[in-house]
């Protein structure tokens, strides 16, 4: 049988919700008591033909070289703010 949660239980549990639907349960979704939305797990047949790529490296910043500040932080930091 269906569990039914209200969308606000959704909301604060979104994981704990998707990992039990992933399970294999399905939930309806409520909003001021009315279902508008249902959680199944997805068909095995829809997993198998997902196409999944790697993630892509944006911003090219490894390529800039790293320095260092002869002094800490802060004072650099507090020099700044004496400059307003």
């Amino acid at each position: 049988m269906p569990r039914t949660i209200p969308h606000r239980e959704l909301r604060n549990n979104s994981s704990a919700v998707l990992r039990d639907v992933q399970a294999g349960e399905t939930v309806f979704v409520t909003n001021n008591g009315e279902v508008v939305a249902a959680l199944v797990p997805p068909p095995r047949a829809a997993l198998a033909s997902l196409r999944i790529r790697g993630a892509t490296v944006r911003g090219g910043f490894t390529g800039i070289e790293r320095s260092a500040i002869g002094e800490p932080v802060q004072s650099v930091l507090d020099e700044l703010r004496g400059d307003r």
